[in-house]
């Protein structure tokens, strides 16, 4: 590609998906207060295989070990709120086209462990061991 081709070509600063992903979340304020319960469980039912039953699981999970939190859509994702602050979250592997669904926590969850911790986990199968830890985060996260 020429220099004058490659000046006049417009940059992609944001790709398909998350240009998508902000017009969920423009949509999920502009709704207002919404059920948030009701809400996540559609996300949830349109989901894609394996995603769709996985993110069934961490729903009860997270409501289980945390039933101060209330579900809401968060860019589109099911996520789990405090005080309208998001604590955590799944994300379906095909909603940025990635090989794995990852459950991420956000600067609100405790989970600060000296000076680095992590706050999403890659998530391929849901087994009772990984259930479990999913449960701890849960509570550590909203304290």
């Amino acid at each position: 590609m020429s220099p004058t081709k490659r000046a006049n070509k417009k940059p992609t600063t944001f790709t398909a998906e998350e240009r998508a992903a902000m017009k969920e979340r423009a949509r999920e304020l502009k709704a207002g207060d919404v059920d948030g319960t009701k809400a996540v469980l559609e996300k949830i039912a349109s989901l894609p295989e394996p995603d769709r039953s996985m993110a069934r699981r961490i729903h009860a999970i997270v409501l289980s070990a945390a039933p101060s939190l209330t579900p809401r859509l968060w860019y589109g994702m099911p996520a789990y709120a405090r005080d309208e602050k998001t604590i955590c979250l799944f994300q379906s592997g095909q909603k940025f086209k990635t090989r794995y669904a990852t459950l991420g926590f956000s600067d609100k969850a405790k989970l600060d462990d000296g000076e680095m911790w992590p706050n999403a986990y890659a998530l391929t199968k849901l087994t009772p061991d990984v259930e479990a830890k999913i449960a701890a985060l849960v509570k550590k996260a909203v304290g």
